[in-house]
């Protein structure tokens, strides 16, 4: 309560009525340092999505379904929560005549237009982040080196991508592209970084002229002599000097993106030149992974197949003779995973949800909240890692002895949207709305759904959230070969248990025609699988599917595991 205090002590230095408070940091990254974390700072909550507003009287969180609860757990104490989009910000003060501030570095025109426009709120930008005047704290970055990806892990030359996204400003008439999205700039220049727990990415922002000159701004202690050694045409520059480059940009039609580029950078630029605001021409190439691509995120996705399988084995025989908690279950997980070499670090934190947890849709264990696992509950554990070269999302749901009819049949549901989304018939027009609805049909046909996408897209060694192309009821990007996808649809009854079943796809060209082709090689339970709910064609569909879980997984199992793989995938 005292940090909150302080805060409001400055709206009266500031003279304001409120203050906005992001998740985010000015790179605008999914997954974000602590020391950056100003929003769990202020509200305790600790999601990976969410917007504060305080107010002199009044402070408010505004979360989506996959957080609600989560939120009213960690933050219900001191601040109303409201679950978007069923309410927005512009809701909650469309009435209100208030001055609210914020950090131009931390928003972009978009989100704010998104949240506050049409209501009588006068947002004004503060120079200063309050949080940070109030937050006394150590800067722990470490200056960790950027890197260039060998060409057995690229399809494409940095110089073949620069020719293919010059060729689009050219095509459009733009002068220079101020690339905002770090996420960008790595799949670019075929470099990644150590800048996010979670996500290889390299913190950086960079200038792109028609005539092939990159200007990379970055923290030049992450960079060496050799890395700079390998681009042409680059020049390497203090990432403090960003102000000076850009203002020194005059008369040009410039390129942004309204979704990563924050109103800080934004106004600088279009004080002296013409801003054409379109997404990224970068965001949708990277979207189609080449074929050496797609080659090695198969086979990261066996590596990681075979440890998530090896421990939900070792889980099942153990779960009644050992004393295992939600906690000691994801780091025996870990230990699976890094017993493979070409595993370098998780892709999100692990969700190792028991019981109630498991309804809790981004749960993390904490001391206070960790269960430990008993007979009777269903286990949802939803983890990844990031490989060399690949990065992996999986989702299994486990009985651990569970006899409840009502659970198998919601469980079967939840994997009768998982089979109709694998096997949906792609068109040249097919995008993510319509797919979603038919992962939801069976659900819906007893009143059920569940309050989050059924897919997100998937990068390569990168952001294990990345679009453009989703599986959600707002997605409109048409799916083209080499686009991968999660397909994960799900249930989750409050206080009780969650569900989720969850598979990353990729499009396939198959003949004349194109296909979703299953990268994730891991069984799905059998014993929450209540078959007479299923159709023929859905229970052909298991059948294969563990047919080809078994043909891909067997060598990498002793002869116990496989034993116990022969079993897990056999017929239903």
């Amino acid at each position: 309560m005292e940090k909150i205090n302080d805060l409001k002590k400055l709206l009266n230095d500031f003279n304001l009525d409120g203050y906005i408070v992001p998740k985010n940091d000015e790179f605008f990254n999914e997954y974000i340092s602590p020391d950056k974390d100003r929003l769990k700072y202020i509200t305790n909550f600790s999601g990976s999505f969410g917007l504060a507003v305080l107010e002199k009287k009044k402070n408010y969180l505004f979360v989506d379904g996959r957080y609600t609860f989560q939120a009213k757990k960690q933050s219900g104490k001191l601040f109303n929560i409201i679950t978007i989009p069923k309410k927005l910000p512009l809701d909650i003060f469309k009435n209100k005549k208030l001055k609210i501030g914020f950090d131009p570095k931390l928003h972009t025109q978009k989100t704010l237009d998104f949240f506050f426009k049409r209501n009588n709120c006068k947002l004004i930008p503060i120079r200063e982040n309050l949080i940070d005047k109030i937050w006394t704290k150590k800067n722990n970055e470490k200056a960790s080196k950027f890197y260039v990806l060998p060409n057995e892990a690229v399809g494409k030359s940095y110089l073949f991508k620069l020719n293919k996204v010059i060729n689009i400003l050219k095509k459009r008439r733009v002068d220079i592209q101020f690339i905002s999205s770090n996420e960008n700039i790595a799949w670019l220049l075929n470099i990644r970084g150590r800048d996010s727990e979670f996500t290889p990415i390299p913190n950086a922002y960079a200038i792109l002229s028609k005539n092939k000159k990159v200007i990379f701004f970055c923290n030049l202690k992450k960079i060496n002599k050799s890395f700079k050694n390998k681009f042409k045409n680059i020049e390497f520059v203090d990432i403090k000097l960003i102000y000076f480059f850009l203002k020194a940009i005059k008369n040009k039609k410039v390129l942004i993106d309204s979704s990563s580029c924050s109103i800080y950078f934004e106004n600088i630029l279009k004080k002296e030149n013409s801003l054409i605001s379109h997404p990224d021409p970068i965001y949708f190439l990277k979207s189609i992974k080449s074929k050496i691509e797609i080659k090695n995120t198969i086979k990261s996705h066996l590596y990681d197949g075979a440890a998530l399988t090896k421990f939900l084995f070792w889980l099942k025989k153990n779960y009644l003779r050992k004393n295992i908690s939600e906690i000691s279950a994801q780091e025996k997980l870990l230990m699976y995973r890094k017993k493979n070499k070409k595993f370098k670090f998780l892709s999100f934190p692990t969700i190792s949800g028991s019981g109630p947890n498991g309804a809790i849709i981004h749960y993390k264990a904490t001391k206070s909240s960790n269960r430990k696992l008993k007979k009777g509950d269903i286990y949802l554990v939803d983890s990844g890692g990031q490989y060399n070269f690949g990065t992996t999302d999986v989702t299994r749901t486990i009985s651990l002895n569970n006899n409840n009819k009502k659970i198998r049949e919601i469980f079967t549901r939840v994997l009768k949207g998982h089979i109709a989304v694998a096997t949906y018939k792609l068109k040249k027009n097919t995008f993510g709305n319509q797919i979603d609805n038919a992962a939801r049909k069976s659900l819906r046909s007893i009143n059920l759904d569940y309050a989050h996408g059924t897919g997100h897209g998937v990068g390569y060694f990168l952001n294990v959230h990345e679009g453009p192309q989703a599986i959600s009821k707002n997605n409109k990007i048409n799916f083209k070969e080499g686009m991968i996808v999660s397909n994960e649809p799900g249930y989750y009854k409050n206080g009780k248990f969650g569900i989720r079943i969850e598979n990353l796809i990729r499009v396939k060209k198959n003949k004349k025609e194109f296909i979703f082709e299953n990268l994730t090689m891991v069984p799905i339970d059998k014993t929450l699988i209540d078959k007479k709910i299923l159709k023929k064609n859905e229970i052909n569909w298991v059948n294969n599917y563990h047919h080809s879980v078994l043909k891909n997984l067997k060598n990498l199992m002793n002869k116990v595991e496989f034993s116990e793989l022969k079993n897990a995938c056999s017929k239903i």
